[in-house]
């Protein structure tokens, strides 16, 4: 008989409980239905005199003593200011590089194991000294043999070896299968944790956290990168050496550079900070609106700049994708607040949620009317874009909607940009830089090629859209003025009243389709000064497309009517 999670985690469990109630967490076991794990048997959530209350500190020194899942688990929901608050964000995030290393012996043997007992001789030089220790892997500074790195470089390439920590997967796997535990216990006992999706959340949590530990993920991740920003002298990605590289060990071309907020630094190489700024929030925007693939840890110490302005980005084991659902959704987000339309924003959000319709329709709509204050009457050039997303994330907080994660990445992200500007120039503003792909995301969602994927949805064509109107109107007519009907139905004539019921709403719906298409194209328009002179142009193509469109639906609708007679 197999032993229950209890059981074969019952020495990990304890520990856990151990370091939780040392930091004054012991309330949130208790809450979720673990009080018997409690030390002393003590399963109350009350805190006893003289301990720590908890608080974003203690939360953070609890996950770092914990070790590497939990560390992880804290870097990814710094990234979600959707799910905590912006004290616990602002703490989380201080668990970047922050493990203990390993000692080198032990970083030594991996790479053997990986890579053969004569691995070293790959190497013309290895830094047994740590450049950095991760909550996963540690990372050494070495110099590939010629021949095995770039041609002509003397004494050989640099490079950085990235190595997973001995051990790092046996605890990640159980600490993983804890949580999946902890999860769904604690949704049945904690009701607010059941609002939220938390079996969800640490679902997503270990797909990402074991996809992080596979390094020849990270190493395509970077190549991906390289490609999308292929022949852009603004930026550089490392090269991957593969003939080093595995699972377990990840070999990357050395980046140099100063660090991109060291402003002393950049003062002193005499380079254009500006310029910086405006480049850095520049990436990020092609990531999110023109390749769907983005960098999703882009902190400063990821960052490095060149002698030549140059912005060097690492690290690429957090990255996430835009699917086509998510793009859509964050254009009629853009949508609503491009038109400060407090229903179509409220409309927005809840759509975007993952945890379906709001209990308080009403409420969120007065909350959502209240943050468009914030911004109305202001250029969207000029938004304070940090301002701005911290007020709509505690709206979504408050209402407990739950963003998809890629979303939720994003809004961090745009802040972190917006945040490191400011660093480099106190007048940058990232609306500034994402102003045209807001735009172009705005024109997309009513375009030709937008409408045609909208009608093919319904499984019409914009030709057939209301050839058969004119015979229902004329048939409901007759129907009302004989005094109404009857239904006498047999079975086997309901298949094709419902195919015909069915063709009928998709061209309905095909109308309503059409109909957004006008509208959308005037509210784009109506919402940027820049298009009001194409107000009149756009007028009359859309009233001259129109009427050539009802001329030809009346046509056919005749000429059918002619040839049943």
């Amino acid at each position: 008989m197999a032993p229950s999670p209890w059981t074969a985690h019952a020495r990990r469990y304890r520990e856990i409980a151990d370091v939780l109630a040392r930091h004054g967490l012991s309330q949130v076991l208790a809450r979720a239905g673990f009080g018997r794990l409690l030390p002393r048997g003590r399963n109350s959530a009350e805190t006893p005199p003289g301990a720590p209350t908890g608080g974003p500190v203690h939360v953070r020194l609890a996950l770092e003593e914990l070790g590497p899942t939990f560390m992880k688990l804290g870097q990814i929901l710094s990234t979600r200011p959707d799910l905590i608050p912006e004290a616990y964000q602002a703490e989380l995030a201080k668990l970047q590089d922050a493990a203990p290393p390993v000692p080198v012996e032990a970083i030594r043997a991996v790479i053997r194991e990986e890579l053969g007992e004569d691995a070293f001789a790959d190497f013309v030089e290895f830094d047994d000294v740590p450049l950095a220790s991760a909550s996963i892997g540690q990372v050494h500074v070495a110099r590939l043999a010629d021949g095995l790195g770039d041609a002509g470089d003397a004494g050989g390439t640099k490079v950085v070896v990235k190595v997973r920590k001995p051990g790092a997967v046996e605890r990640i796997r159980e600490d993983l299968e804890i949580l999946r535990n902890v999860a769904a216990t604690a949704s049945r006992a904690w009701p607010v944790l059941d609002d939220y999706n938390v079996v969800g959340l640490v679902g997503e949590f270990s797909r990402t956290l074991t996809k992080e530990l596979d390094y020849l993920e990270e190493g395509r991740n970077a190549e991906r990168f390289a490609a999308n920003f292929d022949g852009d002298t603004r930026y550089r990605f490392p090269r991957v050496f593969w003939h080093t590289t595995t699972s377990r060990v990840l070999t990357l071309e050395y980046m140099e550079g100063l660090k991109i907020n060291d402003l002393p630094a950049l003062d002193a190489a005499g380079l254009d900070r500006r310029a910086l700024a405006d480049h850095a929030a520049a990436a990020l925007a092609q990531m999110i609106f023109e390749d769907g693939f983005f960098h999703a840890d882009p902190h400063p110490g990821n960052m490095f700049v060149e002698p030549g302005g140059r912005i060097s980005v690492i690290d690429f084991g957090m990255v996430g994708e835009i699917s086509d659902q998510l793009r859509s959704d964050l254009g009629h987000l853009l949508i609503a607040l491009a038109r400060k339309d407090p229903r179509r924003l409220a409309r927005a959000l809840e759509a975007m949620s993952l945890t379906g319709p709001v209990s308080d329709p009403a409420r969120l709509a007065a909350d959502v009317a209240e943050f468009i204050q914030l911004y109305d009457g202001v250029d969207l050039a000029d938004v304070n874009v940090t301002r701005l997303a911290q007020r709509l994330l505690g709206v979504i907080r408050r209402h407990r909607l739950l963003m998809p994660a890629e979303a939720a990445m994003i809004i961090k992200m745009m802040v972190m940009a917006e945040g490191l500007g400011r660093v480099l120039d106190p007048g940058f503003r990232i609306s500034r830089v994402l102003e045209p792909h807001v735009r172009r995301l705005l024109l997309e969602q009513y375009s030709p090629a937008a409408l045609v994927r909208g009608l093919k949805a319904a499984g019409l064509t914009a030709l057939d859209l209301a050839a058969d109107v004119p015979d229902l109107v004329d048939s409901l007519s007759r129907i009302l003025d004989s005094g109404g009907f009857e239904v006498h139905l047999r079975a086997a004539e309901l298949e094709p009243i419902v195919a015909r019921a069915e063709r009928i709403g998709n061209k309905v719906l095909a109308g309503v389709i059409a109909a957004a298409f006008i509208r959308g194209v005037g509210e784009v328009v109506a919402s940027d000064r820049r298009w009001r002179g194409w107000r009149e142009p756009l007028l009359r193509t859309g009233m001259a497309a129109l009427g050539g469109l009802g001329g030809y639906f009346g046509v056919t609708s005749m000429a059918r009517r002619r040839l049943r007679r």
